[in-house]
């Protein structure tokens, strides 16, 4: 028997899928490619209450049967040179017993249908050199390196803590 792969719009009032958040989230932040740390008590604690004040983010969660299985945050951003809207994947994670089964390109096109529905002209994320499975995946769902002038080379991503 086939197992059932289910991924939804995450209900951020349904504490099953608040707590699946939380919970894959945690997981992924633990993980080596989510920098070996997992979120912190006041991350765990105001995660949902801080997504609900903020209409742009859009959880999805992956389900085998009632298992949650993986998750992909994506968030609304703008495109100002389309002047149109764009949904960036910024987190996408699947749990260990649960890869290898499809789950991360169905979250991933899950999120691009959810991108087309609101009207984006692009779906962005953001990749560990060194993740080659997560890399492998991203360009067999048509992802590419973003550049504007080959000659400039392609966009790094960078970051300031504050």
């Amino acid at each position: 028997m086939k197992e059932i792969i289910k991924i939804v719009s995450a209900d951020l009032n349904n504490p099953q899928h608040a707590q699946a958040i939380v919970n894959l989230l945690d997981m992924y932040a633990s993980d080596r490619m989510g920098g070996n740390h997992p979120l912190s008590d006041f991350a765990k604690e105001n995660l949902i209450s801080a997504f609900k004040k903020r209409s742009a983010i859009q959880p999805l969660l992956a389900f085998v049967g009632n298992a949650p299985a993986g998750l992909a945050i994506c968030m609304e951003g703008f495109s100002t040179f389309s002047c149109q809207p764009l949904l960036n994947i910024h987190d996408l994670a699947v749990s260990p017993q649960f890869q290898g089964r499809g789950i991360g390109r169905q979250l991933v096109e899950h999120a691009t249908s959810l991108a087309e529905k609101l009207g984006c002209c692009k779906v962005t994320l953001e990749v560990l050199e060194g993740n080659a499975p997560a890399r492998g995946l991203y360009k067999s769902c048509g992802f590419i390196n973003y550049e504007l002038d080959p000659e400039m080379g392609s966009a790094m991503f960078l970051q300031r803590l504050l």
